[in-house]
Parts: C-alpha cells; sequence; structure tokens
C-alpha cells in the first residue's frame, strides 16, 4: 500500500478518537517515525503530508538530515547519550529524551554554544519497568523543577512509552497516568515551564493515547510498514 494511503488512514483514525474525546484534532502532531526508513520514502511522507519526522538514534538522523535538509521537522524521541548532545541540539527541534539533570545540563551547556534556545520534553518511566529509560514518575517535578533554571532549554512537556500490550486498552492507565502527571507539575506553576505536550501513543495505541490526552503521537509502522 502506497504511503499516502497509510497516511490517510492514521490521520482518520487520529481525527476519529480526538472527536470521541471531544478535542480538536488539529491539536495532535503525527511524528512519522523514520528509524530504518530509506530517504525515498522518506521523501514520499513529507511529500503526502508528514511535516514532523522522529528519529530514535543521532547518527542515523545525522545521516538522513544531511541528505534531506530541512525539509520537515526533526524530533529525537529515542534516548540520548551526552556524549551525543553536541550533535542533539544542531539536529532536532525538539528532543523528546530529558530523563537527568546531568543530560539536562550538558543539553543546555551544547544549546548555549551555538546559541539557541532547545526545545525538550521530560521522558517518563510511568510504568516503572526496569528495562525502561526515563524518570521515574515520583521524581519528575523535583527534576523539572531543577532544570527549569536552565537558560537554555525550555520544557515543553512529557513524554513517555508504557509497556507492550497487544490490547491497546491495556495501556490506557498509563497514558491517564502522565496526563494526571503533567496536570499536576502544570498547577505548581513553575517559571518558564510548560506542560503543553505530552508525547505518548505509537502505531499499536495512539487512539488511546489521544482519547487520554495526548498532543503527540509517534508513528511509524503504520505509516512505512514492518520494518526489516
Amino acid at each position: 500500500m502506497l504511503i499516502s494511503d497509510n497516511l490517510k488512514k492514521v490521520m482518520d483514525r487520529i481525527a476519529r478518537a480526538a472527536r470521541h474525546a471531544g478535542r480538536d484534532p488539529s491539536s495532535i502532531t503525527l511524528i512519522a517515525v523514520t528509524k530504518t526508513v530509506d530517504i525515498e520514502r522518506i521523501r514520499e511522507a513529507v511529500a503526502a503530508g508528514v511535516g514532523v519526522l522522529g528519529e530514535n538514534r543521532v547518527q542515523e538522523a545525522k545521516e538522513k538530515i544531511e541528505q534531506l535538509g530541512p525539509l520537515a521537522s526533526w524530533h529525537l524521541i529515542g534516548h540520548l547519550q551526552s556524549n551525543k548532545a553536541k550533535y542533539a541540539v544542531k539536529l532536532f527541534d525538539l528532543i523528546h529524551s530529558i530523563d537527568s539533570f546531568e543530560l539536562a545540563q550538558e543539553v543546555n551547556k551544547q544549546a548555549a554554544k551555538i546559541g539557541k534556545t532547545q526545545d525538550v520534553l521530560v521522558e517518563v518511566n510511568i510504568s516503572g519497568e526496569a528495562s525502561k529509560v526515563g524518570i521515574a514518575a515520583v521524581d519528575a517535578a523535583s527534576l523539572i523543577g531543577k532544570a527549569a533554571v536552565l537558560k537554555n532549554i525550555s520544557i515543553k512537556g512529557l513524554m513517555t512509552i508504557p509497556p507492550f500490550f497487544d490490547n491497546a486498552e491495556e495501556a490506557r492507565p498509563y497514558f491517564k497516568k502522565l496526563s494526571d502527571l503533567s496536570a499536576r507539575i502544570e498547577s505548581e506553576k513553575i517559571p518558564r515551564v510548560s506542560m503543553g505536550e505530552l508525547s505518548m501513543g505509537m502505531s499499536g495505541d495512539f487512539e488511546v493515547a489521544v482519547e487520554e490526552g495526548a498532543t503527540m503521537v509517534r508513528v511509524g509502522t503504520a505509516i512505512f510498514g514492518g520494518r526489516n
């Protein structure tokens, strides 16, 4: 099936889920996840209307951005190692994966070097799984309070990856927990911090995430097909 057809189906599903939750579909940003996707298929997706591309690894993104240029907005949605921060701030409009104060400091330092204020999300390990990265939910507000003073990063919200389930409904409690956490942090009115973005939901569960308040969904397989 053509990428344009897949994209239309995904957008229709987002719109239905949004309307079901009494939300405006235009308030949800679709991030097309291009991990392992070749250049020509990325071009095809952008031509079909994709405006935001998500990459998991800095090196893979660097190679693609060098070839493609700024044809869309690029987001880092995978784990960021501190030693890659200097590349990440040059490549990405939004980093979804700040999970420690040390990483926030390093991103801030590298962004300052190039005169940039880097937009970031704080990644929360909402399930508490040992296999997952992300700050523990109980520590998220504290991290945000400390990182808020860093002048060259701007905290825009939260991100999470719930456990994998065959039935998307089982992910709902985790999305709700992140949404509730976002509201609690928002109520603290921390200077220079916005909780406007909730990055949650992937190909298997994005409709449930939208119903629970996602403003960004990260979809790869449903647009590009299965990965090799």
